[in-house]
C-alpha cells in the first residue's frame, strides 16, 4: 500500500511540475515593417480643346475625337476656315512605370453675349486616347493623353464665339 501511496504522489508531483512547465512556455515572432513613399502623381494642361469654326443651319453636332478629328451630324456644317481645332492634350507626372486612372467631367457649357444676352452650348460625351481611361507612367514616370467630346448645337444657335474660361477638369489618380 505504501508503494502505491508512493506511486500516486510520485504521480501526482509529476502532473503539477508538467503542466506548470507547460504554461510558462511561449514562443513569439517579429514581423519587420516598412513603407515606401511614391511620387505624387500630378496632372497640367498641355493644350487647350477648340472645336474649330462651323456653320449652322439647324440642330446637331461637331465630334471632336481624341485623335483631333472633326465630324459634324444635323445641321452643324464644318468650314474650310477651321480656327486650328485641336483636341485637349494632359501630360501626368509621378512614380516611373505606376498605373494611373482619369476622371473626365459629364459636360461643359459653353457661353457667349455676341448679342448682348447669354447663350450656351453643352460639350458632353468626352472621351480620351487612353483605353478604359487608364494609362501608364513611363520610365521617366511622365505620360500623356488627349481629350475630346461632342459639342451639341441648338436650331437656333446664336452666331459669335462661344468659351468657358474655367475649362473642364481632368482628374488623375493611380490606380
Amino acid at each position: 500500500m505504501k508503494k502505491i501511496t508512493s506511486l500516486l504522489s510520485i504521480m501526482a508531483l509529476t502532473a503539477v511540475f508538467s503542466t506548470s512547465a507547460l504554461a510558462q512556455q511561449s514562443a513569439s515572432a517579429s514581423a519587420p515593417t516598412s513603407t515606401t513613399i511614391v511620387a505624387p502623381i500630378g496632372i497640367t494642361k498641355t493644350t487647350s480643346m477648340t472645336f474649330g469654326s462651323f456653320a449652322t443651319g439647324g440642330a446637331g453636332t461637331l465630334v471632336m475625337t481624341s485623335a483631333a478629328v472633326r465630324s459634324a451630324t444635323g445641321g452643324v456644317k464644318l468650314t474650310t476656315i477651321t480656327g486650328s481645332p485641336t483636341a485637349a492634350e494632359f501630360s501626368v507626372t509621378g512614380q516611373a512605370s505606376y498605373g494611373y486612372d482619369i476622371t473626365l467631367p459629364a459636360s461643359l457649357t459653353l457661353t457667349t453675349t455676341a448679342t448682348g444676352t447669354v447663350n450656351t452650348m453643352i460639350v458632353n460625351t468626352f472621351t480620351s486616347s487612353l483605353t478604359n481611361s487608364k494609362g501608364t507612367l513611363g520610365t521617366d514616370g511622365t505620360n500623356s493623353f488627349t481629350v475630346g467630346a461632342t459639342l451639341n448645337v441648338l436650331a437656333s444657335q446664336v452666331v459669335g464665339t462661344y468659351t468657358n474660361a474655367d475649362g473642364f477638369a481632368v482628374t488623375v489618380n493611380y490606380n
